[in-house]
């Protein structure tokens, strides 16, 4: 295997004066009904043991036969992150003994995997990163060891055993625990985007290893070592964070680090050492006698294309130059196929198209978080969203107004009793159309510049704070009913004419 290639990274921030070096594997389960090599189902939850073939019992003269959906969705993801697919890849045999292993060795691939690097790119504080991909590789899942401390006995479940996995490998270009997570959840975007992968990790669908050292700015690589099977991104952010600080505890205190695999334990919220980590070497790689070359003809990779849903990466494209959307409010709004279309839906219907990602950004996110609801839970749907944006744009409600009126919405569903009505019913049993009597709003406006001549001698002399005083007056006087750019309009041509 090669050397990992390190990213020059000056902006990088420093942990008590290290910097971290990070690289992430990643097992993706693929979408497909049965097993890479077998006919066996993929079924998550079974009775331990019923979906194990023969093939995946590595029985006596039994051959694998490669699956061609697994194929066809790692053609997939090598599209969707801008990889190269090879024409002829090679499968391997990774040699280990494990008591899950039935046949002592993994069908995975080594020296040629089928996507050949790519990147990811994502957002971290409004900031574009990239990570660079060196492979994603087809290979075959391990059974399971079940344990029953209670009774002190050990099983064997090989139901997982021949799982079509795509380990997406990176180069060590994350250097804070937050890079880390962001590429992780770009990626579980983008493999549940495309539809080659639930997603799911509580079960094990996608299941994260980060490899983390640590060095002095502009010196050797540090020993690295591999935290295995996160399956959260709340854990994969702690788990990493510590183990920084243990390496550091470590190397500071005189100690050297040891090459290890470690697993995280979110009770203590420590990493504990599993096994010293194996190098390549050790696996005795070498070429499966029983698969042929993986050949994929271009005429496949375009057929495979064709069929494609729209990528997030072209449809945030898509929302810039259609909708006039800032890239970071765009790859916001497409961060599920659900919210892309909730946006496109509501900003259709409004003619207003980055209010409606300022409230589905802002005001929805924010509720939706708080209840830890998805888009697709939302209660508000998107002709109420685009109704309410439609009162906000032709002046009927301030923004401010439109906030009550959200407020009324969201309570009327958590409450099958109540009845809003609709937008235009809440905004007039509420009281909270904008005032269009201009003749009444110049009439509070000089009742309000009478009654506050001190704040208007400090504007006259200057001071711009003191207008905001006087809006907020007006504004109070209105009820909150007058147009507040009306208002500052209206307030500062008065004022001008008596200098």
């Amino acid at each position: 295997m090669n050397e990992p290639i390190l990213l020059d990274r000056p902006d990088a921030p420093l942990v008590a004066g290290y910097e971290v070096i990070i690289g992430f594997e990643t097992h993706s389960q693929l979408s497909t009904q049965s097993k890479i090599f077998s006919r066996a189902a993929t079924a998550f939850g079974a009775e331990p043991n019923t979906q194990a073939c023969a093939v995946d019992l590595a029985l006596p003269g039994t051959l694998p036969v490669m699956n061609r959906g697994a194929v066809e969705r790692a053609i997939e993801f090598g599209l969707a992150v801008g990889a190269h697919i090879a024409e002829k890849s090679v499968f391997a045999r990774k040699n280990y003994f494990y008591p899950d292993l039935p046949k002592g060795y993994q069908i995975s691939q080594f020296e040629i995997p089928v996507v050949q690097g790519g990147h990811v790119e994502f957002f971290l504080d409004e900031k574009k990163m990239s990570v660079r991909l060196v492979r994603a590789h087809l290979e075959e899942d391990a059974g399971k060891s079940l344990h029953e401390d209670f009774i002190g006995q050990s099983g064997i479940d090989l139901n997982r055993a021949g799982t079509p996995l795509l380990e997406i490998v990176t180069e060590p270009d994350m250097r804070s625990s937050a890079e880390a997570v962001a590429y992780a959840k770009e990626l579980h975007k983008i493999v549940t985007w495309i539809g080659i992968c639930d997603g799911n990790m509580q079960e094990g669908s996608f299941r994260c290893d980060a490899n983390v050292s640590v060095r002095k700015p502009g010196g050797p690589l540090g020993t690295r070592r591999e935290i295995k099977n996160l399956n959260s991104f709340k854990f994969m952010q702690q788990a990493i964070d510590y183990e920084v600080r243990w390496q550091i505890e470590q190397i500071e205190d005189g100690n050297k680090i040891q090459q290890a695999t470690v697993l995280f334990n979110p009770d203590t919220g420590e990493t504990r050492a599993m096994r010293t980590k194996e190098d390549a070497a050790d696996y005795r790689y070498f070429p499966d006698p029983d698969l042929p070359p993986l050949c994929i003809a271009r005429d496949w990779v375009e057929q495979v294309r064709s069929q494609m849903a729209e990528l997030p990466r072209a449809m945030a494209a898509r929302f810039v130059a259609d909708y006039g959307l800032g890239e970071y409010d765009a790859t916001q709004l497409t961060q599920s196929l659900a919210l892309s279309a909730y946006f496109e839906a509501v900003a259709k219907a409004c003619t207003s198209p980055k209010l409606a990602s300022n409230w589905i950004t802002g005001e929805l996110a924010r509720r939706l978080n708080a209840q830890d609801l998805s888009i697709e839970q939302t209660p508000i749907n998107a002709g109420t969203l685009a109704a309410l944006i439609g009162r906000i744009n032709d002046g009927t409600i301030s923004n401010n107004a439109a906030r009550q009126v959200f407020d009324e919405l969201w309570k009327a569903a958590a409450n099958t009793d109540a009845n809003a009505g609709s937008v235009d019913a809440l905004i007039e049993s509420l009281g909270l159309k904008q005032m269009n009597d201009s003749s009444a709003l110049e009439k509070i406006v000089d009742d309000v510049i009478a009654a506050n001549a001190r704040n208007v001698a400090e504007f006259k002399a200057g001071n711009e704070k003191a207008l905001n005083a006087l809006v907020g007056q007006i504004m109070k006087a209105s009820k909150g009913r007058a147009n507040p750019q009306q208002v500052n309009d209206l307030l500062r041509a008065k004022l001008a004419s008596m200098r």
